[in-house]
């Protein structure tokens, strides 16, 4: 009896221990974390690569409509789907919220064996405020509208506080329910806040709020931002801050100079106080990431023919003065210079994540850019379910970075690994690792010359790489001159099967040009080893 005594409370406190330990299960929210080089998407403690795609707008709005779309999305190799949400079906009457409709989605997610970014279309979608709901809307003395051009346009004002604080309200709702349904699944990894914001036909808001905001001193916490971030500021907003002086107090024009981009500061400022109140609500209930996405403009289109205010690469310190709680902005990027406009968002910390794009053959090859040469952390072509069909291009990119995945998040920590995306324009491209420099152009073959070829390459190990794409071939040179030459000792062709490397043809004669190239079929992608050796 002594012993059963003394063994109780043992056993309770073993108990108690057990208890602690399965409640520290995996339950930490996605985030985001700095890792060496990169910055990673962490999913339940590993770093997590999206690959993703893009709902049409309506789409989501029907668990019906969506039942015959998710195998479809599975087939196509996508893990992540982002899936647009909009306010008026969350909260038909103010304050009365349905999820029925975000609780099928995930639970059909899940069957699905796929992640979620919701995409919350609230008070902006595209510039236009059409998927707020219709008490919203048809209260314009409560919910003030932008004005331009002296009339009242269908766009909500910025500088409403009603209208923010009843987006706000409904998001941190909306954030909550996420939680209390899914805060241990994590099927939701990241959340949009609106969608593609700004002011359409003119380059402000000349509302009564905004005219008296405009003619009032440009807010200390910009000015103090600008002058603490002098040297890391993008170019273009940091020349028009000195052309005016750098002076830290005046009104909108005398800091920034009486012009439309004036204007589109203005309201980037104000857009983003908006918006980033709506997520700092949301945080406050689940923290996960979040981010805003931004409609393009041409480098000399004027503000108003784009959304006056969006985070633009110029203006994307605005929108951090303005608050913390939005993680990082991501371009919608269709302009065909795809290259140019990722690097101008991978900046100052800034993470890559594509969260509309070209799918097809297009995507199939800059999905290597983005993932490899600027380490992002997901791809997501617009319009997915249209391209849902497993022989669509990217559903071939899609296996074979699924495959490396884990050896691409490694690498992008160390930033050993560049991506590249080659055509007759812009033939070969030039890297540096691990001691050699590496000429990748477009192969030549029987048939002539590849119009195209993309990729990407890894470090391997000493003196080994590891590549996947197609249509390119690879030459190597010492970077010391006085050293011994490169030569190929071997390439081989292969998968990943959970992780694992398993061989398949060791290529040789034609298929590396008789030793002289590491070389990649222009007919479809594939994953290759090589080795190479030194000799005088």
């Amino acid at each position: 009896m002594r012993n059963r005594l003394i063994l109780f409370p043992i056993l309770l406190a073993l108990f108690g221990l057990a208890g602690a330990v399965l409640g520290a299960q995996p339950s930490d929210a996605p985030h985001l974390e700095k890792r060496g080089a990169a910055t990673q998407l962490m999913v339940d403690g590993k770093p997590f690569l999206m690959l993703s795609g893009e709902l049409h707008n309506s789409s989501s709005s029907s668990l019906e409509y969506m039942k015959p779309i998710w195998p479809k999305l599975e087939a196509l190799g996508l893990n992540t789907v982002v899936t647009p949400l909009s306010w008026e079906l969350i909260e038909p009457q103010e304050e009365n919220y349905d999820f029925t409709l975000v609780d099928g989605l995930i639970d059909q997610a899940r069957a699905a064996h796929q992640r979620i970014v919701f995409l919350w279309l609230a008070t902006w979608k595209n510039g236009m405020s059409s998927y707020a709901p219709v008490w919203v809307k048809s209260d314009v003395r409560r919910f003030q509208r932008v004005v331009e051009h002296g009339s009242e346009v269908e766009i909500l004002s910025p500088l409403c506080a009603a209208t923010q604080e009843a987006d706000a309200r409904a998001f941190a709702a909306l954030m909550r329910h996420i939680k209390q349904i899914d805060g241990r699944e994590h099927t939701v990894l990241m959340m949009q806040v609106e969608n593609e914001v700004g002011v359409l036909g003119d380059s402000r808001d000349h509302s009564e709020a905004a005219n008296q905001a405009f003619d009032a001193a440009v807010p200390e916490e910009l000015t103090a931002y600008l002058k603490a971030h002098y040297n890391e500021l993008n170019p273009d907003l940091r020349e028009r801050w000195d052309a005016h002086g750098d002076i830290t107090a005046g009104v909108w024009t005398e800091v920034f100079g009486d012009n439309d981009r004036t204007d589109e500061i203005f309201m980037a400022w104000n857009y983003a106080r908006f918006i980033q109140a709506v997520a700092k609500a949301g945080k406050a209930e689940y923290d996960i990431p979040m981010y805003v996405n931004t409609w393009l403009a041409g480098d000399d289109t004027p503000p108003g023919e784009f959304p006056s205010g969006c985070p633009e690469p110029w203006v994307m310190d605005v929108w951090r003065a303005a608050g913390s709680s939005l993680d990082f902005y991501s371009p919608d990027l269709y302009d065909p210079r795809f290259e140019l406009w990722s690097r101008r968002y991978r900046r100052a910390g800034n993470p890559l994540y594509m969260p509309e794009t070209r799918g097809g053959a297009a995507g199939a090859a800059n999905v290597f850019f983005a993932l490899g040469e600027e380490a992002g952390i997901g791809f997501s072509p617009f319009g997915i379910e249209s391209e849902a069909d497993a022989k669509d291009p990217l559903a071939e990119s899609y296996q074979v970075i699924a495959e490396l995945a884990p050896q691409l998040l490694e690498r992008q920590t160390t930033g050993d690994v560049h991506g590249f995306v080659l055509s007759r324009e812009q033939p070969a491209v030039d890297f540096t690792m691990d001691g050699y420099t590496l000429r990748v152009g477009l192969d030549n073959s029987f048939d002539g010359p590849s119009a195209s070829g993309f990729g990407l390459i890894m470090g391997d190990g000493k003196d080994a790489f590891l590549g996947a794409g197609k249509g390119f071939r690879v030459a190597f040179t010492p970077r010391l001159e006085s050293g011994p030459q490169a030569g190929i000792g071997a390439i081989d062709e292969g998968t990943f099967e959970d992780g694992k490397w398993v061989p398949g043809r060791r290529l040789n004669g034609d298929e590396d040009d008789q030793g002289k190239d590491w070389r990649f079929d222009p007919r479809s992608e594939k994953i290759e080893k090589v080795t190479l050796y030194g000799y005088e």
